[in-house]
C-alpha cells in the first residue's frame, strides 16, 4: 500500500484527488495539510506540514506556491518524493524547485492530464514545420477562481513550440492598442469565466488555411488520475527532477 499526504487537501482539487483515491486499491491518502485544520474526509487534517505526524510514501500536492518551501524542505528531510500539481510558480521558486531536487525526488507538471501532454508532444515535432507560413496563436479558458494567469499549461505549451524553433520569438500576451501583428510573435490569451474546468487551443493560421489544436478537459477528475498515477511512478525514484514525459514515455510518439 503506498501511503499519501495530500497538500492542500480541502481545496477542489484535493477533494477531487481524495474521491479517485477510492479506485486505487494500492493507493491510501493517510492524512492531508490544509491551513484551515477542518476534517472533511476519514483522514487527520494539519494546518501545517511541520506537524504530520503519519509515515508517508509520497506527497500529491494540490496547493498554492507560497506552500512550496515547508513542502520542499519536508520532502529531503523525511526523504519523501512529492508529486507538485500546483502551478503559479515564480521563476525564483522554479530555481529552487530546481536546486531541491539535487536532494529529493520531485514530479512536477503544469498539467497532470495525460492528452495535454500528449498535444505537447506532438506540438514539439510539427512547430518547426509550420512556422514559416503560419501564424501561432495559444487561447486558454478557466473558470474565474483562478488566480495564475495565463495558465501555467499555456506556458507549458509556448515554451514547447518556442524551443522546438530555429528563430527566435517572442510572446505577446493579450492584443491591444494599433500595432500589426509581427512574424515572430506566439500569442497567449487567457479567458476567465463561471466554471470552465480547463480548455486549451493552439491556433497555426496560414494564408488559405488554419490548424487547430484544441484539448478540453471535461472534469477535473482528469488532473487527479495523473496525480496519482505518478505518486505510483515516483515510488522508488532517485533524486532528481521527473515529469510526464518521464512517465508515459512521449518520445515515442
Amino acid at each position: 500500500m503506498i501511503n499519501i499526504l495530500l497538500n492542500g487537501c480541502n481545496g477542489k482539487m484535493g477533494q477531487v484527488v481524495t474521491q479517485c483515491t477510492k479506485i486505487y486499491e494500492n493507493l491510501n491518502i493517510v492524512c492531508g495539510v490544509d491551513r484551515s485544520g477542518e476534517v472533511l474526509n476519514n483522514y487527520p487534517v494539519y494546518k501545517s506540514i511541520n506537524d504530520v505526524k503519519e509515515k508517508v510514501d509520497v506527497i500529491i500536492d494540490f496547493s498554492r506556491p507560497e506552500a512550496l518551501k515547508d513542502l520542499m524542505e519536508y520532502s529531503i528531510e523525511n526523504k519523501v518524493p512529492v508529486v507538485l500539481c500546483s502551478t503559479g510558480f515564480t521563476p525564483q521558486q522554479l530555481e529552487y524547485i530546481n536546486e531541491a531536487s539535487k536532494n529529493t525526488s520531485i514530479f512536477r507538471s503544469a498539467n497532470m492530464s495525460i492528452g495535454i501532454n500528449v498535444l505537447n508532444a506532438v506540438l514539439k515535432r510539427v512547430s518547426p514545420f509550420l512556422y514559416e507560413n503560419f501564424d501561432i496563436e495559444i487561447i486558454e479558458k478557466h473558470h474565474n477562481q483562478k488566480v495564475d494567469s495565463p495558465s501555467g499549461t499555456a506556458l507549458l505549451l509556448a515554451d514547447t513550440i518556442k524551443d522546438s524553433l530555429m528563430d527566435e520569438t517572442q510572446y505577446v500576451f493579450g492584443r491591444e492598442g494599433i500595432k500589426k501583428r509581427e512574424g515572430n510573435e506566439i500569442g497567449v490569451h487567457a479567458i476567465r469565466g463561471g466554471n470552465i474546468v480547463g480548455d486549451h487551443e493552439v491556433i497555426f493560421a496560414g494564408a488559405g488555411e488554419v490548424l487547430e489544436f484544441t484539448h478540453k478537459a471535461i472534469s477535473r477528475d482528469v488532473f487527479a488520475h495523473g496525480a496519482l498515477k505518478a505518486s505510483e511512478f515516483m515510488i522508488g525514484k532517485g533524486t532528481g527532477l521527473y515529469n510526464m514525459d518521464n512517465m508515459i514515455n512521449l518520445d515515442n510518439i
